[in-house]
């Protein structure tokens, strides 16, 4: 796919056919494809890496990897501000044509990366402190974890550098250079297990370090990938004014994105209160929602970039054609998605546990996710809408609305409806009321906008 968006490639798209034409598709699939096989490649790769530590003579090793992964990769993922608003702004000036904007936008987006990645490590002791105070894990296992993620921590500013790049290159629709990107991180990381875990014997410490070498070795490959857009040859100009708009977008973003994982959480955090079975069930269920991801994301992207670039060239036409036909893809996604998980659920609970008090209690909340693929993946389209179009601020509002106005109070109704063995019914009740809740209010948005 050419790199530059030109008059010809507009031309080829047919923006007055309904169903749009090949040319269109293709490059729909071009951005999608690429970027949902390194969704599956990256928790493959990271099976690997547990297998490592799991190997270990002891399972404390394996349960301080896998608790402060945990924590490191929640704060990572409130940070996914980053590569969201830099994809929208970055697509946004790729349509216009205009690499010096392009520059300063990644340039501000590093900067700013680079600023949060150095504060982070400087509130490691208050932000571990806050992570054992919620969790609250036993001394031992504490330590090891402790070690795990003051290490992980070290590569911050390298992390998040790396996530405003997979931002600048899905904008400039660079697609298979950020699926290298993450398949990169994973296999650097899986290789570095076996030479420091397996090798040099240094579990915990070993594992770490491991992750550390893959963040930072992914940073300087994915800068050396930008080094045409970021013309490193010439001075840095940074611009207060535009500092201000990117923080305003951030904060958005982070708060949509806060509040998201909060109302996700809650599924294993709040079901500990119905016994132990119910936290492994709702942990196994979550997983198809995991699936759901590694294919909309896709999509997601897609819609970005497309969007995003058609904003830029200020073609209202185009923006609605994008629209139209990523839609077509996201719906589905969804049908197969639904079709599988009806034809399929069981055997895939199978795949993922071989506890039958597990098993057996699972299949009696299968049904809430054949549903599961038609509502959620609304969400996951509008926020891809909503990045490429630059509706940050509306992305915090509906979120927010969707959360207080649905999940909690559907969430206190299930606990009173449901009793017992039942009362994890509740919880599901208000997840799936959350994610419709979520896509229902973004349209209206879109609706109203218009």
């Amino acid at each position: 796919m050419s790199s530059k968006p030109n008059n010809r490639n507009i031309a080829t798209l047919n923006l007055h056919s309904f169903w749009g034409s090949w040319p269109a598709h293709r490059r729909i699939i071009a951005i999608a494809i690429p970027m949902i096989i390194s969704n599956i490649a990256a928790p493959l790769l990271g099976l690997v890496d547990t297998a490592i530590i799991g190997h270990l003579d002891d399972s404390i090793y394996l349960s301080a990897v896998a608790l402060g992964a945990m924590v490191v990769s929640f704060i990572y993922l409130l940070a996914i501000f980053l590569r969201m608003t830099t994809t929208g702004e970055i697509a946004r000036a790729y349509g216009r044509e205009k690499p010096a904007e392009q520059l300063q936008i990644a340039l501000h987006a590093l900067t700013f990366a680079v600023a949060v990645g150095v504060l982070l490590l400087l509130l490691r002791p208050w932000l571990l402190e806050l992570a054992w105070w919620l969790i609250e894990p036993s001394p031992e296992l504490r330590g090891y974890a402790t070690s795990y993620i003051s290490i992980r921590l070290w590569a911050a500013p390298a992390a998040l550098i790396n996530l405003v790049v997979l931002g600048v290159l899905l904008g400039r629709q660079q697609s298979r250079q950020a699926m290298f990107l993450v398949i990169f991180t994973n296999a650097v990381n899986v290789v570095a297990d076996i030479f420091l875990v397996i090798g040099l014997q240094l579990n915990v410490v070993g594992a770490a370090w491991a992750s550390v070498s893959a963040e930072i070795a992914t940073a300087i490959l994915g800068l050396y990938f930008l080094r045409h857009t970021l013309q490193l040859q010439q001075a840095w100009h940074l611009q207060l004014s535009y500092f201000k708009r990117f923080l305003s977008m951030n904060r958005d973003v982070f708060l949509r994105s806060l509040i998201l994982q909060l109302c996700m959480a809650s599924m294993t955090g709040y079901a500990a209160r119905f016994g132990e079975i119910y936290v492994a069930v709702n942990a196994v269920l979550m997983q198809f929602l995991m699936l759901i991801s590694l294919g909309l994301d896709g999509i997601a992207y897609a819609v970005e970039a497309l969007a995003g670039a058609a904003v830029g060239r200020q073609r209202r036409d185009e923006v609605r054609y994008w629209l139209r036909l990523t839609l077509f893809w996201s719906c589905g996604f969804a049908l197969i998605y639904s079709t599988v998980f009806l034809l399929a659920g069981h055997q895939i609970i199978r795949l993922l546990t071989d506890l039958p008090d597990v098993i057996q209690t699972a299949l009696l909340f299968l049904p809430w996710i054949y549903a599961l693929p038609l509502i959620a993946h609304w969400s996951y389209y509008f926020d891809g809408v909503f990045i490429g179009l630059g509706y940050t601020r509306a992305m915090r509002d509906t979120m927010a609305i969707s959360a207080v106005g649905v999940f909690l109070p559907l969430w206190w109704l299930g606990q009173q409806w449901f009793t017992n063995t039942n009362a994890n019914h509740g919880l599901w009740l208000a997840l799936t009321g959350f994610l419709l809740a979520r896509g229902v209010s973004q349209s209206l948005y879109l609706l109203y906008r218009r």
